[in-house]
């Protein structure tokens, strides 16, 4: 029970994270690996905004520097290179992701920073059963952002715009979206996500270093891959089935140590059985 509890808490990080990815490449077709250094800003937002300030003014600090930098990087990066080939836009999302980490490392150093004071409280009840607050409140705010960005998403003007400009770019000019609007709002709900990721990482560990992002990104986005790359219910099961399999590999001993090991050759078995990943569609492409 434990173990399910942690592995889902985890899941939920990994859903938050492949969400961006997936939305991106859902709406504008690109994989921005940069997300993943997305998370590591906003953790230096909150180390920042802790010495000077409380938990909640952290965290909207986090989303509101999370969220311009999406949409700067989205400008600036990766608008100029619309309608370029795919590889020149890879070339430059991993360009994008080692210049912030950079940028990391020459302001705040190579060494992690801790960041004091971002502690939740400990709950008696849940430490009868071994369970951390984190972990309980980590799955149950991140279940509500996810089933509020779906009802976003599927109820919403600019939910339906995203969708027709996922479907089809041209159709949905024709038919008066702003498609590069779109694109811009698309990556600005990422990277609060983002945001959130940060905060839930950080409520367990609480340290902020210039590759926090990494790894998690990596993850995440295997995560949305398993799930069905372009599928924002499939980036959810993806990173709650990932988060899972990670805890339950970690709780035994034997094989701990090639957790990471394990789940890349999840990822490869299941592209190998399903190409498009559990909820992803394919597509057929007119030539």
């Amino acid at each position: 029970m434990i173990t399910l509890i942690d592995g889902l808490s985890l899941g939920s990080i990994y859903a938050l994270i492949a969400l961006g990815y997936t939305m991106v490449y859902g709406i504008a077709k690109m994989l921005n690996f940069a997300h993943g250094d997305i998370i590591m800003v906003g953790a230096y937002a909150i180390y920042v905004s802790m010495s000077f300030s409380n938990p909640v003014i952290a965290l909207f600090s986090s989303i509101i520097v999370c969220t311009t930098l999406g949409v700067l990087v989205e400008k600036f990066a990766y608008k100029p290179l619309r309608g370029a080939s795919p590889l020149a836009v890879l070339i430059t999302a991993i360009g994008v992701s080692y210049f912030l980490q950079s940028i990391a490392q020459i302001v705040f150093g190579s060494q992690p920073k801790p960041v004091n004071g971002w502690k939740l409280p400990k709950i008696e009840f849940l430490n009868q059963f071994g369970i951390t607050t984190a972990a309980v409140v980590t799955l149950i705010v991140g279940i509500l952002i996810m089933v509020a960005l779906t009802l976003f998403i599927n109820f919403t003007r600019t939910g339906s715009a995203m969708l027709a400009v996922s479907e089809d770019k041209g159709a949905a000019k024709l038919m008066g979206i702003n498609v590069n609007k779109i694109i811009t709002i698309t990556f600005a709900i990422g990277s609060a996500l983002a945001s959130f990721a940060s905060m839930f990482y950080l409520l367990q560990i609480p340290n902020a270093e210039p590759t926090l992002g990494a790894m998690p990104g990596i993850k995440a986005f295997t995560a949305a891959v398993i799930g069905g790359i372009g599928s924002i219910p499939g980036a959810m099961l993806g990173g709650m089935v990932l988060g899972v399999i990670e805890k339950i590999c970690l709780s035994i001993e034997v094989i701990s140590p090639y957790t990471t090991a394990i789940e890349f050759s999840l990822l490869i078995l299941i592209l190998l059985v399903k190409p498009t990943g559990f909820l992803g569609r394919t597509t057929k492409e007119k030539v």
